[in-house]
């Protein structure tokens, strides 16, 4: 199974769909709209997010199980650093790997101070290439701390993100060089919303890998991309979300449109959003599809 889903994400379209686990003792209701959406047939494969800007959801990683075993696709499960240290880090992977959850997204977390849980407390033992480093670790047989396992997990393929703008372009080079040096064999950037964006991006990482060679010479780069049909939406994004840049374009649209009605809104939002998405696919297919568990939106996307 993730032999071919690497295939793919090297040399052919590959389109991934993230899910957000809900607050909710149950995975079942996120795997049941999936299915009405049959986005499972319209996807190579899934990611699942863990317990993004620190409030409780259900597990990323039985959460990965369930779509893996209900759909028979590959999932990227999230670890976030923030909720483990070494030893936790270790045991997950461990157990993921028994239920063939081989595909991981390394990262940092966002700062535990915004949670929804009282006086939570990131561990933070180190950023996301810890992580890597204890991946490459366990690909060569041995734990972190270099003790051998008496039988080798099944191999681990790492992932690891980036911002998708910055105006110094220098520094999206070095989160490319330092997540590529630490064995990422995909690269999923936060969305993009201008097919300029989306060349300067393929341009620096290219640019950037062609500096090394073997098997990190074949990393890849992912797009991100969120449909936006609102204009608060658009408006938090470029205000608040570092990374992430929003043409002006878009924004002034919809507000136009916005004057309008919320069906005249929702209807240039999806035209911007699903004409950029075509760009793209044309471009460099390979994407990262973020709606927010909006499957009905990410259906009409993909069609």
């Amino acid at each position: 199974m993730f032999d071919f889903f690497i295939e793919k994400l090297r040399n052919k379209r590959f389109i991934t769909l993230e899910t957000t686990p809900a607050h909710l003792p149950t995975f079942e209701p996120i795997i049941k709209k999936i299915e009405e959406n049959s986005l499972h047939k319209l996807i190579d494969g899934f990611t699942t997010t863990d317990n993004p800007l620190a409030r409780l959801k259900y597990n990323s990683i039985m959460a990965a199980i369930k779509l893996q075993q209900k759909f028979n696709k590959p999932v990227i499960a999230t670890m976030s650093m923030r909720d483990r240290n070494k030893l936790s880090l270790q045991s997950d992977l461990l157990g993921a790997n028994d239920f063939d959850v081989r595909a991981i997204l390394a990262l940092t977390g966002d700062s535990a101070k915004i949670s929804d849980q009282p006086n939570t407390k990131g561990v933070f033992e180190g950023d996301s290439t810890l992580l890597l480093d204890i991946i490459k670790c366990f690909n060569a047989g041995i734990d972190y701390s270099g003790k051998p396992f008496k039988i080798k997990p099944k191999r681990i393929y790492s992932f690891a993100v980036s911002n998708a703008y910055a105006k110094n372009p220098k520094t999206l080079i070095k989160k490319f060089q330092k997540k590529i040096e630490h064995g990422a064999l995909g690269i999923i950037t936060q969305p993009v919303f201008s097919l300029d964006n989306a060349k300067m991006l393929v341009e620096l990482f290219y640019e950037t890998r062609e500096t090394f060679s073997n098997e990190k010479a074949k990393s890849e780069l992912i797009l991100g991309f969120f449909p936006i049909t609102r204009l608060r939406t658009a408006q938090f994004l470029h205000s608040h979300v570092p990374g992430i840049n929003v043409p002006k374009e878009w924004i002034d649209r919809l507000y136009k449109a916005n004057k309008i009605s919320e069906e005249e809104e929702f209807k240039v939002g999806f035209e911007m959003s699903k004409k950029l998405f075509n760009e793209i696919l044309d471009f460099h297919p390979k994407i990262h599809i973020m709606t927010a568990n909006k499957f009905d939106l990410a259906r009409k996307i993909l069609e």
